[in-house]
C-alpha cells in the first residue's frame, strides 16, 4: 500500500474513516433537532453537508467538536468517533479535543486585535512562548490560508479593518495555527461577495491536502465544485451520503433528486 507523508504524518494512500458518527441525536430542549444520523468523513477529503435551511446540518457539525457542551438546554447522544474513539466518553477533555478539530463559522469573527495577534492567540493560550515559533506559525497559517502575500506588510494592523473575505481567511489561519486535524465550515462564504468566494473555495481545496474537512453550505453549485463527498440532511436526518458526483447525478433516493433540481428547499 502507497504511503506518503503530510506534516511528518504518514498516512495511508488509501482513504481512510477519520470521523464517524454513529446514530447521532441532538436536542435543543423539546426539539429533535439531529435525528439519528450516521456518517463516515473520510480523511483528506472535503465533505459536503446540503440541505434546505433549519434541517440540522450546522447542529450536526457542532456536535462534531462538543460545542453542544456550552448550550444549557442542548442533549446530544449516539456515538461521535474521531480516530475510533468517542469524543463524548469520560476522559476525553473537550478543549484538548477541540484543538485536533477547528471551526470556523458563518459569519468572519476576527478578534478586536492585529492580524498577527489573532493568529498567535491559539498558540499562546496553549502555553506557547517561543517567539520565534510562534512567528513561524503565524506565518504558515496565513499563507496556508491564503492571505499572507495580502497582509505580510501590515500584521501590527487590526484584523477587523480586513475585507470581509480576508476577515474569513484570517479566522480560517486562526484555526490552522493550532494545527487541526479536521476543519469544520459552517457556511463559510455564504457572507461573501462572489470574488472573495472564489478565494475560499480555492483555499478548500487546498486544505484537503492537508487536512479533513466538512463543510456546511446551501450552494448547490459550491458543494459540486469543493467536495469530494456531499451527505444531504432533511428533517434532521441523513437522506442519503455518498460520492458528490454520484449524489448529484444519480441519486437513490427521490427526495434528493427534488431538492437537487430545485423543487423543493
Amino acid at each position: 500500500m502507497i504511503q506518503r507523508a503530510i506534516d511528518g504524518r504518514v498516512t495511508s494512500a488509501a482513504t481512510a474513516v477519520k470521523v464517524r458518527v454513529s446514530h447521532l441525536d441532538v436536542y435543543y430542549g423539546s426539539n429533535h433537532a439531529v435525528r439519528d444520523a450516521s456518517l463516515d468523513i473520510e480523511e483528506n477529503q472535503v465533505t459536503a453537508l446540503i440541505g434546505p435551511s433549519g434541517c440540522g446540518k450546522s447542529t450536526f457539525i457542532r456536535a462534531i467538536n462538543r460545542l453542544h457542551d456550552l448550550t444549557p438546554s442542548a442533549r446530544v447522544s449516539g456515538k461521535v468517533e474521531l480516530d475510533d474513539v468517542d469524543i463524548y466518553s469520560r476522559g476525553v477533555d473537550p478543549i484538548v479535543m477541540r484543538r485536533r478539530v477547528g471551526m470556523v463559522f458563518q459569519r468572519p469573527n476576527p478578534f478586536p486585535m492585529s492580524i498577527y495577534d489573532n493568529v498567535a492567540y491559539g498558540p499562546r493560550v496553549n502555553g506557547e512562548r517561543d517567539a520565534s515559533r510562534i512567528a513561524g506559525l503565524v506565518e504558515d497559517s496565513l499563507r496556508h490560508a491564503a492571505l499572507w502575500d495580502e497582509v505580510k506588510d501590515r500584521l501590527s494592523e487590526s484584523g477587523v479593518a480586513l475585507s470581509g473575505g480576508q476577515q474569513q481567511r484570517l479566522c480560517i489561519a486562526r484555526v490552522l495555527s493550532l494545527r487541526p486535524e479536521v476543519i469544520l465550515m459552517d457556511e463559510p462564504a455564504s457572507a461573501l461577495d462572489p470574488i472573495a468566494t472564489v478565494k475560499i473555495e480555492e483555499l478548500i481545496a487546498e486544505l484537503r491536502e492537508r487536512y479533513t474537512v466538512v463543510i456546511v453550505t446551501h450552494s448547490m453549485a459550491q458543494a459540486g465544485r469543493v467536495s469530494d463527498r456531499t451527505a444531504f440532511f432533511l428533517n434532521g436526518s441523513i437522506v442519503e451520503a455518498g460520492p458528490t458526483n454520484q449524489i448529484f447525478t444519480r441519486p437513490k433516493d427521490r427526495r434528493t433528486e427534488d431538492y437537487i433540481t430545485g423543487r423543493f428547499g
